[in-house]
């Protein structure tokens, strides 16, 4: 039987606060020891608040996993956050963010080449936290990283590419968003002392749930959701080519695929409407949802090979949570 969902919360937002501790715990020292703008700056971003769904994972998987001392993991849960920051400001620059978790970004206020050093810091930060580990684990950690900067780079081939597919969309989702998710997962079993056979299966947990996560950002961000921090459309605004504008495009012909392409090509929020007509024209929206639940379905199926635990149960409602997220 499982545990009372408000028991489970609660395990979980406890952790969350110990790792946001760690966190703000880790900026001070650096404060004290002289790091100053670049490192108020790269704190301010990342002490805004997230969900923290990456360390939290890790922490969980660890503890899936048969994991007891929460101290031998948790820097490297840390050394994720950071490094997740430092792409998110990395990011900003490359979107032109204006904000991020509600508050101006680094390169709006201090310039462009601020903001590089400190995405930079936070990278540096992270790894060296994450290199406190086992060589196999460090290698999990750098391959995931460089894949990160392969997706970046494929996605920004394909802004505005209207032959973008969905293999494509995979690719760069696999890379820049999952990945981590997996690597994470894959690397807190090896920690906990999993065979590498059973460690891979956190891997194949933290993909698919990785995947159905940034699935469920692309219908938040045509539906509109205020807690994502960016107004709706901002992805298409963008040119980022999502799975339900790639899925609309391969259905849609004559008149209404090249109305589509025109939208996509030059973006307005005045279009929104029209836009969001062609999509469910094409049922593309319904198409990602049942693609969400594909993926969380294969991600349960992982955790269903490990024994009953808290942490278990944490993980499953987090997979209710990714998939409640857009409903």
């Amino acid at each position: 039987m499982r545990s009372d969902v408000d028991t489970l919360q609660f395990a979980l937002d406890s952790m969350r606060e110990r790792v946001n501790t760690a966190l703000h715990s880790l900026i001070e020292t650096e404060l004290e020891q002289g790091a100053g703008e670049v490192a108020r700056e790269a704190g301010r971003i990342l002490n805004a608040g997230g969900k923290r769904l990456r360390p939290l994972l890790l922490l969980l998987a660890y503890q899936l996993a048969g994991g007891q001392d929460e101290s031998e993991v948790m820097p490297l849960a840390l050394g994720f956050e950071l490094i997740h920051t430092a792409t998110l400001v990395h990011d900003d620059i490359n979107d032109n963010a204006l904000e991020r978790r509600g508050i101006p970004t680094i390169h709006t206020q201090f310039g462009q080449a601020k903001a590089v050093i400190a995405g930079d810091w936070l990278f540096v930060q992270g790894f060296s936290l994450a290199v406190r580990q086992s060589e196999e684990v460090v290698d999990i950690i750098a391959r995931s990283c460089a894949n990160m900067a392969v997706s970046e780079f494929l996605q920004l081939d394909h802004v505005h590419n209207l032959a973008t597919s969905p293999e494509d969309y995979l690719a760069i989702v696999r890379g820049k968003t999952a990945g981590p998710f997996a690597a994470g997962c894959h690397a807190a079993g090896l920690t906990a002392g999993l065979s590498p056979d059973r460690a891979l299966g956190l891997k194949r947990f933290g993909m698919e749930l990785g995947i159905a996560f940034q699935l469920v950002d692309d219908l938040l961000d045509l539906r509109g959701d205020e807690r994502m921090g960016k107004p709706r459309g901002a992805d298409v605004y963008e040119g980022k080519m999502t799975l339900p504008l790639i899925h609309a495009l391969t259905l849609s012909h004559g008149p209404h695929r090249q109305r589509l392409a025109d939208l996509i090509e030059s973006f307005s929020d005045e279009h929104f409407d029209e836009l969001m007509a062609l999509l469910n024209r094409s049922d593309s929206m319904e198409y990602a949802e049942i693609l969400v639940r594909t993926h969380l379905e294969r991600a349960r199926s992982e955790l269903d090979k490990f024994p009953d635990s808290q942490a278990k149960e944490v993980l499953l409602l987090i997979t209710d949570f990714v998939m409640q997220r857009h409903t």
